[in-house]
Parts: structure tokens; sequence; C-alpha cells
């Protein structure tokens, strides 16, 4: 048996990401949970946001931010800069999280973040028309770069990003990531044949 619903967002889970922008001097975090990659090559990635959040015209305005990933010990901050306001609070103040200076943007990096993707704007989407207001923008963004802490690299020079303890986050809870259950194309790989 099926129960159906009207149309909304099923799409779960989906990573939580807290985007810092602004610059060293003047910056502020907001979290998201709508956002994704859209282009390998050249790299891009969107996040949506609603045109009346405090952070939309900071990065309106500055066409650039640093998307950086979430862990297990930074889901009260990523929390904390999902509910309250950059125009009350200084988020890196209330949450202790450090800025770190990035090397393709202004806008800061998270130093706590074991992956910090900076962006540029390349375009903002409005879907909205006559008859329907919509309550996100959709932000592409080209990656310009990628700052990783090194205990995620091997010896082999390879990312282990499932060594980081990422969150995602799903109706309003958030949730750690689960264990390993397979490799992409391991469902058409070659079995080792037994000795």
């Amino acid at each position: 048996m099926k129960e159906y619903f009207k149309g909304g967002n099923m799409l779960n889970p989906v990573p939580a990401v807290m985007v810092s922008m602004g610059d060293m001097d003047k910056s502020n975090i907001v979290t998201v949970a709508w956002c994704g990659n859209v282009c390998t090559n050249p790299p891009m990635l969107y996040i949506s946001l609603r045109p009346e959040r405090f952070s939309y015209n900071i990065i309106k305005e500055n066409q650039e931010f640093v998307v950086n990933l979430v862990t297990k010990d930074l889901t009260f901050a990523c929390d904390y800069c999902g509910v309250k306001s950059g125009k009350d609070v200084d988020k890196f103040k209330e949450t202790k999280l450090t800025k770190l200076e990035s090397k393709f943007v202004k806008a800061p990096s998270i130093l706590e973040s074991p992956v910090s993707i900076e962006c540029r704007v390349n375009k903002i989407i409005d879907f909205s028309d006559s008859q329907v207001k919509h309550s996100h923008h959709m932000i592409l963004a080209d990656i310009l770069g990628v700052t990783v802490n090194k205990e995620l690299i091997d010896e082999n020079g390879r990312f282990n990003l499932d060594r980081a303890g990422l969150i995602s986050y799903s109706h309003g809870e958030y949730y750690g990531l689960g264990e390993y259950v397979g490799k992409f194309g391991y469902s058409v790989a070659k079995k080792k044949k037994k000795k």
C-alpha cells in the first residue's frame, strides 16, 4: 500500500551546510539545506535562499560566498546560524567559529569546517511569474576552489570525505550519515575469482 500527498519537498535527506559571506571584517553565516551540485565541468553548485533573508542581499551585492560542510560537532552552530539573523547577532562570535581567509573570494571560510567550497555567483534565478510568487531564489555559482582538512586525504592523495563525520537534514531534523553500503559501479563490477 502507498499513501499519496500533494506535491511537496520530499527529496530528503539533504546536506546541511553553513554558507559564509561578506568579508573578513563584516561577515555572516546562514544555514542552507537546499543545495547541491549542478555541473562537473566547469564545477558548479547551487544554493536556494529566500530573498527576504539578511544573507541573500549580502550574497547578491558581493556575488560570492563559501559553502562550509558541517560535521556532527558543528551541528549546534549550524542550527544556530539557521534560526538567528545576522542583522541581530554576530554569528561567528556567538558560535565561536573561526574566520579563515579564503584563497579565491573575499568571503571568509569557516576554519572548523572540514571542507570549504569557494564560490562566485553565476546567476540568480527567480522562478516567480505573474501567477505565482516563489518562496526561494536559486543561486547558481561557479566553484573557484576547495579547502580540505589534510587528515581527510590519504597517503595516495585520495580524498576520504567519509572520515569527516558529516551530517544530513531531513524534515527539520539533523542526522549523522550512515554506514558504508557500496561504491559507484559495484553493481556491475567483475567479481574476483576465488583461488
